[in-house]
């Protein structure tokens, strides 16, 4: 069957592969924790979805077992049936085989990990799966809906290391041709060449036009043949029911047309695709149809940023490069749906003469507030002062941030520090989890990325950034030498300036520089202006990060009703002090007296 299948591949008509397994078996088998479970609960399903598919004209059908690598079955608490679901695959599509009474191709189905793995790891992971799938019988291997390039070269060499069979190795692409990675079809194709494989192209994606950009970008020339099996088209959710849009057969019978066209010999669907879309297809095949229309691919117009260099640098980098001294005040956004007295605050400081910037909390301690990014973008327009607003990855993905981050570039935003966030289990939503899909490091190389043109795959944006990237950093952390690791990885994220925890006692800093061998980037220090005991006692105790020392402690403690003279007093030699070790201040005010800041300049 395999050389055969190479035949096929070569001399004979294209190959009509079938739909989408996955998506199919999830809405016909309720409460599966994966469609490969189904090959376990409800192998008459599998069975008779094969058969649909080869009574509408497949003549390759792909075992139910794309996501059924140890490591994925692990995630749903199936790690221990890994063989059966596997050997379970092949068993059922041999048996649709027969069933059907058409000698079809059986195609072993192996999808990526899911999860960032060491190169060992996914050999292990790869090749296992693959030893199971040919050990019942498959007849090829489909190493498809890849983006990440080297782990489907990892793939690749991991089935070779265990078997002999012919590979179909697809990525999945958008209507660019281009990865989620940034891989173009073009550098794919160019990569996957002389690995000696059956076929290469394109699956899954975003729609049958991107699977035809991709082909298009491929080429036929000097390489192997090609394969195009997209998805029917964008899905949405309704009810908690995933939709695919309404593509008629017709559409799918032009698809098979214009990739036969652009040389595909092996034509099929994915997600969302029917054995009805998978019969309009065998039939344009069969008919050998001519594409009705001309194939229209647009491409997209990159813009050309002005990069000279003083165009993009902002006031907080042309002091900190010329080792001006910076004065900051941090403001908390608004809680309500208004910025008028937040501005109001902004301007007062502008006016003074004494504050250079202001630094804008993101919903700090896990409540919500405005945005920290849009109300920069009101305080830098209306009151002319330039802002450092903190950006946590707590509340939104990767692409919301992105989007944030994009956004407030457009209006001018430049300064951002990069932050954790205060844990949402201490606001005022109990029971609400973070977001979490990076760090205050991955948000760092986040804006790095975007400031070199590409988002955080590596896939390149229609205009490069020119963020001045700070980062938090806590001298007087409990675990010291965490915090130090952390700091390192901030500064190779492409950190320029950082700003402290609070402190209130700067040994803390001298012996924070001490253990990095002196500060790679410039520093502002965090200063507490506390006009209270009992708020030093909750600092210490309550806020992680901050350390009161008792010393400072007492001395608000016998202040008495002193406290605020004291507090300020305080707050005016840690600023004395810092003149001499770091490149700036930011102020923390009072509890809603920002205004009081001033009192200390």
């Amino acid at each position: 069957m395999a050389n055969r299948f190479l035949t096929r591949l070569q001399a004979g008509p294209p190959i009509v592969a079938d739909g989408g397994m996955g998506s199919l078996i999830t809405a016909a088998v309720p409460r599966l924790r994966t469609p490969e479970e189904a090959n376990l609960r409800a192998p008459e399903a599998v069975v008779s979805l094969h058969v649909s598919f080869i009574n509408a004209g497949a003549d390759l059908i792909e075992t139910n077992s794309f996501g059924a690598n140890r490591r994925k079955l692990a995630g749903r608490f199936l790690e221990d049936d890994f063989e059966r679901i596997n050997s379970a695959a092949v068993k059922l599509a041999r048996e649709a085989r027969e069933i059907s009474g058409r000698d079809v191709f059986i195609a072993g189905s192996i999808g990526p990990i899911g999860e960032s793995a060491s190169s060992r790891v996914r050999r292990e992971l790869f090749g296992e799966q693959a030893s199971v799938l040919e050990g019942r019988g498959a007849d090829l291997f489909m190493v498809e809906t890849f983006y990440d390039l080297d782990e489907l070269e990892a793939a690749i060499e991991a089935v070779r290391g265990v078997s002999s069979l012919p590979i179909v190795a697809t990525l999945t692409f958008d209507e660019g041709a281009e990865t989620l990675a940034g891989v173009t079809a073009a550098d794919a194709a160019a990569r996957l060449r002389p690995l000696g494989l059956a076929a290469i192209g394109a699956n899954h994606g975003a729609c049958l036009h991107a699977a035809l950009a991709a082909l298009e970008a491929m080429g036929s020339d000097g390489g192997p043949p090609l394969a195009a099996l997209p998805n029917v088209g964008l899905a949405s959710l309704s009810g908690g029911r995933v939709i695919y849009p309404h593509a008629t057969p017709e559409y799918f019978a032009e698809f098979a047309a214009h990739a036969r066209e652009l040389g595909a010999r092996l034509i099929g669907g994915c997600c969302g695709t029917t054995p009805l879309e998978i019969a309009a297809i065998a039939s344009a095949v069969e008919d050998e149809r001519k594409p009705s229309a001309p194939l229209d691919v647009i491409e997209r117009d990159l813009v050309e940023p002005h990069l000279e260099r003083g165009a993009y640098e902002t006031e907080l980098a042309r002091k900190l490069r010329e080792g001006e001294w910076v004065t900051c005040v941090e403001l908390d956004p608004p809680k309500g749906g208004t910025y008028d007295a937040m501005l109001a605050v902004a301007r007062e400081l502008k006016r003074s003469g004494k504050v250079g910037f202001v630094d804008i909390n993101d919903n700090p301690m896990a409540r919500a507030r405005a945005n920290a990014l849009m109300a920069a973008v009101a305080i830098e327009r209306d009151c002319g002062i330039e802002t450092i607003p903190h950006v946590t990855p707590r509340d939104t993905s990767i692409m919301g941030l992105e989007s944030l981050l994009l956004g407030a570039h457009a209006e001018g935003v430049r300064n951002v520090l990069a932050v954790t966030g205060d844990p949402p289990e201490i606001g005022d939503y109990p029971g609400s989890r973070g977001v979490y899909e990076v760090d205050s490091i991955g948000l760092s190389q986040i804006v790095s990325q975007l400031n070199r043109g590409e988002d955080y795959n590596g896939k390149g944006i229609d205009a490069p950034t020119s963020f001045f990237l700070g980062v938090a950093v806590n001298p007087s952390a409990d675990d010291l030498q965490t915090e130090v690791e952390r700091f390192h990885q901030k500064i190779e994220a492409g950190a320029r300036y950082a700003m402290t925890q609070a402190l209130f006692d700067l040994s803390y800093l001298d012996r924070f520089e001490e253990l990095i061998g002196g500060w790679p980037v410039p520093v502002l220090l965090g200063i507490f202006y506390v006009r209270s005991h009992q708020l030093a006692v909750r600092l210490h105790n309550e806020v992680p990060g901050i350390v009161v020392p008792e010393e400072i402690q007492r001395r608000l403690e016998q202040a008495g009703p002193n406290a605020g003279a004291e507090g300020l007093a305080l707050a005016r030699e840690l600023y004395a002090q810092a003149r001499e070790k770091v490149a700036g201040v930011y102020v923390i005010p009072p509890f809603k007296q920002p205004e009081a800041a001033l009192d200390l300049f």
